[in-house]
């Protein structure tokens, strides 16, 4: 394969998956975050990376967003959304911390390619993304590509869809007017 077939079947494996989204989630999401009182993001490895990039928006857009493990991130409150990105949904780190959010009354939020796993047993919100693995097995389509990268693209990829659903409304001048106001200036 050359690789410029290679980019045209990746981007076939993500319009399948975002195809299998459901709205109803995406919906609830989005509800979550309109009333959270700060929005945070946890994830490990390439998910965190990806996750990042959610958070930075959510800030541009004018939310209360920080990435846990951070310095400056503050502590998380009743009234608060921790919005976790892990495709097994197990990761051990990750399920202390969904703990440790449910116990001080905040709300989570799980995407993930397995709603029932550790962490979607305690989610209140879960967005299940179907997405294409190495495996091959009843539950998954196969990827070409290695690992999780069709989750974490997705992760990153809907990360954005938010928050231009979010947008709607406004023309696009002023939805970056918006975020160039926030935009980080000391680079």
């Amino acid at each position: 394969m050359t690789t410029k077939e290679i980019l045209l079947t990746i981007t076939d494996e993500l319009t399948d998956c975002f195809a299998d989204l459901k709205e109803e989630q995406l919906t609830e999401l989005d509800s979550y975050i309109q009333k959270a009182n700060k929005i945070y993001v946890a994830g490990a490895g390439r998910s965190l990376m990806m996750i990042r990039g959610f958070a930075m928006r959510l800030m541009h857009m004018g939310y209360k967003a920080f990435v846990v493990g951070e310095t400056t991130t503050p502590a998380l409150e009743k009234g608060d959304l921790l919005i976790i990105a892990s495709g097994s949904g197990n990761t051990e780190t990750l399920t202390v911390i969904a703990d440790k959010c449910k116990r001080l009354g905040g709300n989570l939020a799980l995407i993930t390619t397995m709603p029932d796993s550790n962490i979607g047993r305690k989610a209140d919100c879960i967005i299940h993304i179907p997405a294409a693995t190495t495996k091959n097995n009843a539950n998954t389509k196969r990827s070409i590509q290695p690992g999780a990268n069709t989750f974490e693209q997705s992760v990153l990829l809907l990360g954005d869809a938010v928050i231009i659903r979010m947008m709607s409304g406004k023309t696009m001048d002023a939805n970056n007017e918006k975020l160039m106001k926030l935009h980080a200036n000391l680079e």
